[in-house]
C-alpha cells in the first residue's frame, strides 16, 4: 500500500505538475465516475470453468481469424462448451489485422442470415474490434456514413476471448477500425460494446509467436502509460493503470530474453486486461494519434507503432510538465531512461522513414480525437518533432 500512495506523493510533487493535472489536492476525489459492466475471469481453463457465460441465445456468432483460434485451442474449447449446453453455432473467420469496415458488415450480414444472437470474439483486437462491430450492426444496421455517429440503439451481447496480451478489447467500449475512406483508423465508442463477459487463459498464448507477443505486451504498456497521463485520468484508474505497468515489468526480462514462463504469460495478461480497463476510462492519447498513420500506411503492427513513439512521448511530457511522468517511473521502478531503453531493446531495429512521410502523417495525428486527451495538448509542431525524434 506504501507503494501505491507513493505513485500520488510523486503526482503532485511540484507545483508545475500540479498545475498540469487541474487538480486540487482537495478535491481529488470528488468528481469519479467508473463504469465496467463486464464480468472477468482470468484463469486457466477459463472457458471451461464458465460455462454459464456462453448462456447468452441459442445461436452464437464465433468471430475469428482465420487459424489462431484453432491453433491455440480456444474455439475447440468454446465449441465443446456450446454443445454441452446443446447452443447453436456459426463460424466466421474472415477478420484480417487491422479489420477494415466491409468485413464487419459481411459479417453482420452472416450474423442475421444464421440467426446469431449473440457474439463470440476470440483472438487478439481484431477479431474482438470486429465482433463488436458486428454485435452493433446485426442489432440496428445502418449506413455506412452513419457507422462512427454516436449513439447506438443496440448491440448483440458479446463475450470476448483474448488470445494475445495487449489490446484489452474484453473489457473495453471501443472498437477500432481501417477506414480506408478516410485512410486511417477510426473509433466506435459505446457502452454497448462492453462484453458482458471476458475470459482470459494464459494457456492460449503458449504458442503465440515472438513478434506477436512482443508487440501486443508493448501496446499493453502503451495502454497503461498513456492512462497514467491522461487529462481524464483518475486516483482510481491510474492505480489500475500502474498495476499493469508493474506487471509488464515483472515479464519485461525474460520478454527480452524470449525466455517467458507461464507465469510471466500470466503477468502480459494482466497487463494487457488492466489496461484495457484503465482506457475504458480515460482513453488513449498521444501515443496512438501517432501511431495510426504508422499502421495504416506502412502496415506497422500496432502495437509496435505505439511503441515507437513512446519514449519521446514521455521526455516531451516531462520536459513540458515537470513531474507528471513520475508515477510511471514509480510503477516501473526504473527511471524513464531504462524504461524507454527496456522498449527500445524489444523494437530492434527500427523502421526508416523519409522527413516527407512523417510530415505527411501529421494532419492525420491532429484530427485524432486522442492527440488532444493527454494532460499536455502538443501543438502540430510538436506533434512532427516527436516523430522526427522517433523515427528519423
Amino acid at each position: 500500500m506504501a507503494r501505491r500512495g507513493n505513485l500520488f506523493a510523486h503526482a503532485a510533487s511540484s507545483s508545475d505538475a500540479r498545475a498540469c493535472y487541474q487538480q486540487k489536492k482537495e478535491a481529488i476525489f470528488m468528481n469519479l465516475s467508473f463504469h465496467l459492466p463486464t464480468q472477468i475471469h482470468l484463469e486457466e481453463h477459463a472457458v471451461r470453468n464458465h460455462p454459464e457465460a456462453f448462456r447468452l441465445g441459442r445461436h452464437a456468432l464465433l468471430v475469428t481469424g482465420r487459424s489462431s483460434a484453432k491453433k491455440n485451442g480456444s474455439q475447440d474449447d468454446v465449441l465443446a462448451v456450446l454443445q454441452e449446453d446443446g447452443i447453436e453455432a456459426s463460424l466466421f473467420d474472415e477478420v484480417a489485422s487491422n479489420p477494415d469496415i466491409p468485413t464487419c458488415y459481411r459479417g453482420a450480414e452472416y450474423a442475421k442470415k444464421v440467426g446469431a444472437d449473440f457474439i463470440i470474439a476470440i483472438g487478439g483486437g481484431s477479431p474482438m474490434d470486429a465482433g463488436k462491430t458486428i454485435a452493433l450492426l446485426a442489432a440496428a444496421p445502418r449506413a455506412r456514413g452513419d457507422l462512427f455517429r454516436a449513439p447506438y440503439e443496440a448491440a448483440l451481447p458479446i463475450v470476448a476471448i483474448p488470445t494475445t496480451s495487449g489490446t484489452g478489447s474484453e473489457v473495453t467500449p471501443y472498437a477500432i477500425l481501417s477506414d480506408d475512406e478516410e485512410r486511417t483508423k477510426r473509433s466506435i465508442a459505446s457502452p454497448l460494446l462492453f462484453p458482458r463477459t471476458a475470459l482470459l487463459d494464459p494457456r492460449y498464448q503458449v504458442q503465440l509467436p515472438r513478434r506477436a507477443t512482443v508487440n501486443t505486451a508493448l501496446d499493453a504498456l502503451s495502454h497503461n502509460v498513456e492512462s497514467m497521463l491522461s487529462k481524464r485520468r483518475t486516483p482510481l484508474s491510474s492505480a489500475i493503470a500502474a498495476s499493469g505497468v508493474q506487471a509488464f515489468q515483472t515479464a519485461c526480462p525474460h520478454l527480452i530474453e524470449d525466455c517467458l514462463t507461464r507465469e510471466d504469460r500470466a503477468s502480459l495478461l494482466y497487463a494487457s486486461l488492466v489496461g484495457g480497463i484503465a482506457i475504458a476510462q480515460t482513453a488513449t492519447n498521444i501515443v496512438h494519434a501517432l501511431g495510426y498513420s504508422l499502421t495504416y500506411f506502412r502496415h506497422i503492427d500496432h502495437g509496435r507503432a505505439n511503441a515507437l513513439t513512446l519514449g519521446a512521448y514521455l521526455r516531451f511530457l516531462e520536459r513540458r510538465c515537470p513531474g507528471a511522468t513520475a508515477p510511471v517511473a514509480a510503477a516501473a521502478d526504473l527511471p524513464l531512461g531504462k524504461l524507454a531503453g527496456e522498449v527500445a531493446a524489444l523494437l530492434g531495429t527500427r523502421e526508416e522513414f523519409t522527413p516527407e512521410e512523417l510530415r505527411s502523417y501529421v494532419p492525420y495525428a491532429r484530427a485524432s480525437a486522442n492527440s488532444h486527451g493527454a494532460i499536455v495538448d502538443p501543438s502540430e509542431a510538436e506533434l512532427l518533432a516527436l516523430y522526427e525524434k522517433s523515427l528519423l
